[in-house]
C-alpha cells in the first residue's frame, strides 16, 4: 500500500515536473528572441516598427506594417474559406453519411494532412495563380499576376481543412447520443437538433479548434510564401500581393544578415509572431471560459 502511494506521489510529482518545464520552455523562447530584437528596438521605436510601411533595410528603415497586414490578411481569407466547409462536413460526417462513405473519406483526410506543404504550394503556383490571374480578377479588378492574398489565403484553407475537420468530428462525435434522442423525443427534426443541440454544447470545442487552425495558420511557411508574391506592401484588396511574417524570416534569413540591425530585425518579426499568437490563444481561452460559464458547458 505504501509503494502505490509512493509511486503514484511520484507519478504527480513527475507530471507537475513537466508541466514546468513546458511552461519554461515557452518562457525561454519568447525571452530568446526579445534578447536577440533589443538592437532593433534601441534603434527604432516600437511605434515605427510596428505602424510604419516603410522596409528599406539598407537605409535602416524597417516598417512591419505591410508584414503585419499581409498576415493578417492571408489568414482571415484561409479561416473564412475553411471554417464553413471544415463545419458542414463535420456535421455531414457525423450526422447523416453511411458507414460506407465514412471509411473512404477518412483515409483521404489523412492523405491531405499528411502531405508537405511544398506539394500544396506547387499545386498552388500551377493552378491557383493562374485561374485568379486569367479567370477570377479581371472580373474585379484591371490587373492581377495571381500571386495574392487571395491566393495564399486559398492554399492555406485547404491546408487547415483536414486539421479542422478532424477535429470537429472528434468534437461531434464525443456529444452523447441522449441528447439528440431527447431532442428528437420533443418533436425536432434533425437539422432543428444540430443547430439547437449540438453546435450549441460544442461550441467550445469549435471555438478552441478555430483558434488552433489559426495558430498554424500564422505560422505556415513554404505554401504560402510560393503563391503570395512576397512584396512588402500594403494590400488594399484580396488581389494584391503581399508579404507574411513567415515568409519574411524564410526568405531572408541567413542571406542578408551582414547588414546592420537585420538578424534582429528578423528576430523581432519572429518576436512579433510569437506574441500575436499567444496572445491569441489567451483571448481564446478567456472567450472560452466565458462562453462554458454562460451556458454551464
Amino acid at each position: 500500500m505504501k509503494f502505490k502511494l509512493l509511486v503514484d506521489r511520484l507519478a504527480g510529482s513527475f507530471m507537475w515536473i513537466l508541466v514546468l518545464v513546458s511552461v519554461l520552455l515557452l518562457i525561454v523562447i519568447g525571452l530568446g528572441l526579445y534578447i536577440k530584437s533589443i538592437p532593433i528596438l534601441e534603434e527604432n521605436t516600437l511605434q515605427s516598427l510596428l505602424f510604419s510601411s516603410s522596409w528599406s533595410p539598407m537605409k535602416g528603415e524597417f516598417g512591419f506594417l505591410p508584414f503585419l497586414m499581409g498576415t493578417l490578411w492571408v489568414t482571415v481569407i484561409a479561416i473564412v474559406l475553411a471554417l464553413p466547409v471544415a463545419l458542414l462536413t463535420a456535421i455531414f460526417l457525423t450526422e447523416y453519411a453511411k458507414p460506407v462513405i465514412k471509411k473512404y473519406f477518412f483515409p483521404a483526410l489523412d492523405i491531405l494532412a499528411a502531405l508537405p506543404s511544398v506539394i500544396y504550394g506547387v499545386w498552388g503556383t500551377l493552378l491557383i495563380v493562374p485561374f485568379i490571374a486569367d479567370r477570377l480578377s479581371p472580373h474585379f479588378v484591371e490587373f492581377s499576376t495571381g500571386y495574392s492574398a487571395l491566393a495564399g489565403g486559398i492554399v492555406l484553407g485547404i491546408m487547415i481543412l483536414p486539421l479542422l475537420v478532424s477535429l470537429m468530428i472528434e468534437i461531434f462525435s464525443a456529444v452523447s447520443v441522449d441528447y439528440r434522442e431527447a431532442s428528437w423525443s420533443l418533436g425536432a427534426t434533425k437539422w432543428q437538433t444540430i443547430k439547437r443541440v449540438l453546435l450549441l454544447k460544442t461550441s467550445p470545442g469549435i471555438l478552441a479548434a478555430v483558434v488552433l487552425a489559426i495558430s498554424r495558420a500564422f505560422g505556415e511557411t513554404i505554401a504560402v510564401l510560393m503563391v503570395c508574391g512576397n512584396m512588402p506592401i500594403m494590400p488594399q484588396s484580396i488581389f494584391d500581393s503581399c508579404y507574411p511574417i513567415p515568409a519574411l524570416i524564410a526568405n531572408n534569413y541567413g542571406e542578408m544578415l551582414s547588414l546592420p540591425l537585420y538578424e534582429s530585425a528578423l528576430m523581432f518579426a519572429a518576436l512579433i509572431l510569437f506574441v500575436v499568437v499567444f496572445l491569441f490563444n489567451v483571448l481564446s481561452r478567456m472567450v472560452l471560459y466565458r462562453i462554458e460559464k454562460k451556458f454551464n458547458i
